[in-house]
């Protein structure tokens, strides 16, 4: 037993308890044995509870890409004199009702609850028997047909989409298209349980995102539709 899983063992045992306590409850109530949708059940409810520190987090981070080309300007102009560049920074945050910091804590708070997902979908014996789920014939070793890796790549991709606040970037391009990959490749070796989790994560927070951003995807929308009629309207 690593450190790291002695340091979250609580967080672990606790989340495992869950995943039994809920296969429990589908399997007395509806006679449903299956601790993949166990699982499922399991993330919504997670994502649902941490759903304010996600809105904290996602708005934090898009309100710094937006920034991202006032920032850049800024470090041109005062690459030579470090203090006013800082008090310029400051006053863009400032102004802008920008925290530079804000989107970290809810990460820090999420991260013991992450890493004890992890471990407890790796290392879980299943009580209940073998956790076959679907087309895989257990949960407890990687998918045989790649289509959770599959999943994990795409749902994070969207994920990212939706982030991303300035697509002209193309470092965050590059994020877009690599991570994704690292995630879909790291998923191909780690037990289909845990990739189960992280597909409906993403599934259930691109659900989350848009709820988000609806009231401010209308307004792009209506702007974009505008111009279409512009052009057509010049056009005949």
């Amino acid at each position: 037993m690593d450190f790291l899983w002695s340091l979250f063992e609580p967080f672990v045992l606790m989340i495992q308890k869950g995943v039994e306590f809920i296969h429990g409850i589908l399997e007395s109530s509806a006679g449903i044995e299956s601790y993949g949708l166990s699982i499922i059940i399991l993330t919504i409810v997670l994502k649902m509870v941490m759903y304010p520190l996600t809105v904290k987090q996602i708005k934090s981070m898009k309100a710094m890409q937006e920034l991202q080309p006032e920032m850049k300007r800024l470090q041109q102009t005062y690459q030579g004199d470090p203090q006013r560049l800082q008090a310029e920074m400051a006053k863009l945050y400032k102004d802008k009702g920008v925290n530079p910091l804000s989107g970290c804590l809810p990460m820090l708070v999420q991260m013991p609850i992450l890493m004890a997902i992890y471990y407890a979908l790796r290392d879980t014996t299943y009580q209940g028997g073998n956790p076959a789920f679907l087309w895989m014939p257990t949960l407890s070793e990687p998918d045989p047909y790649y289509i959770l890796p599959i999943l994990s790549m795409a749902s994070t991709f969207l994920v990212q989409q939706q982030t991303t606040a300035d697509n002209n970037n193309q470092q965050m391009k590059m994020m877009m298209y690599i991570m994704p990959l690292f995630i879909g490749w790291m998923s191909m070796n780690f037990a289909a349980g845990l990739v189960l989790y992280w597909v409906t994560m993403n599934i259930v927070q691109i659900g989350q995102q848009w709820w988000m951003f609806r009231n401010e995807e209308a307004p792009k929308n209506a702007a974009k539709e505008s111009k279409k009629k512009d052009k057509k309207g010049r056009k005949g």
